[in-house]
């Protein structure tokens, strides 16, 4: 299929210039004024509309089987509900059980996500540690394209990395050239607080936030960064919802250290009063972790975007119906924690961040894709708006409102967490591949049409950390 994008301003995270886009291949052919149309291709008027790469999101869980049941959402409905909202890629996760090969996990996500309508690739999680996870990770990075490992450090009893597997995987990991990235909440003092509020007879969502507070999650940054420092490896740092984390991120990164934070457009804009609904499905459906936190910690959150302290922007999507949530109804802690967000992301922080003044168009545009592929070793394939690039795009037009809800949304899922929010800013065609997948309001999205995108290791810059710490090591001390 050849698409020419004609008469947009294009956007991207570097520069703002009025072009014509033409896609042929699946790829950016030609970026210029007044560019002829090929024979045969499909003309997109981008009047009075911005042309900015498809955003990516960086952190979903398509299809997750999650305390004791599964997400609604699988790997089709998902990135079919993302297009709608001018998403073309996501990275997923792969979350072995304790003790399971995490090769045969690996292999069991990539057979989910073969019916992906979007290009999609794998962070994977370590959820425990021997030899064969140690060779594992290196046959992930060496020829499966996975540069990032996920490393939980909450839900004591299931899936949480101790320190020992911290230390482990975020040195394979220097060695590999790859990623670590965390889930940052003190596993141990979670799990108190929750048996602590109820035997106080605290058993509603209301329980949610007061046993996860925002202490927890800057005390496990903290240890994670520390961590890192001492191992000289990067670290990415998921769903930063408090304060507190992001002042660690900030000292670690005033100290020189190579750390990175994601903020969800949830945290951005959504505060904890919805815990205290006294309808418990309405209050259940925003369980998720770290929860949704006071009004000064979103304050917070968007001065970290502002200052480059905070990166990317993802949306933790996770879907779980209301019957599948009425699993807690008599104990906060078994309500299945995740909510929705792919499809709305990209309204939401464009009518919070660049329409109130917050953020300028090319920072929606390095929050929202650039950044993600950059860090994650993708850039300029994805991201970016650049001859040759895959082409992964979105007009958007800034003129465009609509109320979000349940009623419209087509993500699979009985409840949305921006349910009644106007937003303005919204996707008039989105294009993955070269394929239009939305067009005013038409959803085309095609069942298994995604690619898994394999993501390379850093080896240059790592080898530099490496070399770095070791210049620091002192040597032995020779005694008689």
């Amino acid at each position: 299929m050849t698409i020419l994008i004609r008469g947009g301003t294009v956007i991207t995270a570097d520069q703002t210039v009025r072009a014509d886009v033409l896609c042929e291949d699946g790829k950016i052919a030609a970026i210029g004024p007044d560019l002829e149309a090929p024979a045969g291709a499909e003309i997109v008027d981008a009047g009075g509309q911005y042309v900015m790469p498809g955003g990516i999101d960086p952190h979903t869980h398509m299809q997750l089987p999650f305390m004791g049941t599964v997400a609604s959402e699988d790997f089709y409905t998902g990135t079919a509900a993302a297009m709608a909202g001018g998403t073309t890629s996501i990275i997923d996760f792969v979350i072995p059980d304790p003790q399971q090969n995490i090769m045969e996990a690996y292999r069991t996500w990539r057979g989910w996500a073969e019916k992906s309508a979007a290009d999609y690739g794998f962070h994977v999680a370590i959820t425990w540690w021997d030899d064969s996870v140690h060779a594992d990770m290196g046959t992930l990075v060496r020829e499966e394209g996975v540069n990032s490992f996920k490393h939980f450090m909450a839900y004591k009893g299931a899936i949480m990395a101790d320190d020992e597997i911290l230390y482990n995987s975020f040195s394979r990991a220097l060695e590999l050239g790859a990623m670590p990235t965390v889930h940052a909440e003190n596993g141990e003092l979670v799990f108190q607080l929750q048996k602590k509020l109820l035997e106080e007879g605290i058993t509603g969502p209301e329980g949610h936030p007061l046993s996860r507070p925002p202490a927890a999650e800057g005390e496990a940054a903290n240890r994670a960064l520390r961590l890192a420092e001492v191992i000289g490896v990067p670290l990415y740092i998921v769903h930063v919802s408090a304060a507190d984390a992001l002042e660690e991120i900030r000292r670690a990164r005033d100290a020189g250290q190579r750390a990175y934070g994601e903020a969800l457009a949830g945290h951005l804009t959504i505060d904890d009063s919805v815990y205290r609904d006294k309808d418990f499905t309405r209050a259940a459906a925003h369980v998720m972790s770290p929860p949704f936190r006071a009004k000064e910690h979103q304050a917070a959150l968007w001065k970290g975007l502002q200052s480059g302290d905070l990166h990317t922007t993802a949306t933790d999507h996770c879907c779980f119906c209301a019957d599948q949530k009425a699993m807690g109804k008599d104990n906060f802690a078994q309500i299945p924690n995740g909510c929705a967000g792919v499809e709305d992301r990209m309204a939401v922080l464009w009518t919070h961040g660049v329409n109130t003044g917050r953020l300028t168009p090319n920072e929606f545009v390095a929050i929202t894709s650039a950044n993600a592929a950059r860090i994650f070793n993708i850039y300029p394939q994805k991201g970016s708006v650049s001859v040759g690039a895959d082409a992964d795009l979105v007009v958007w037009d800034p003129a465009a409102s609509k109320t979000i809800s349940v009623k419209t949304h087509h993500q699979n899922v009985d409840f949305n967490v921006f349910e009644g929010m106007n937003v303005t800013g919204l996707a008039s065609h989105t294009i993955s591949r070269g394929v239009l997948t939305w067009k005013d309001g038409d959803l085309r999205a095609t069942r298994g049409a995604g690619r898994y995108v394999k993501r390379p290791a850093y080896p240059a810059s790592f080898a530099a950390l490496a070399k770095q710490a070791a210049l620091h090591k002192p040597a032995p001390v020779k005694r008689d």
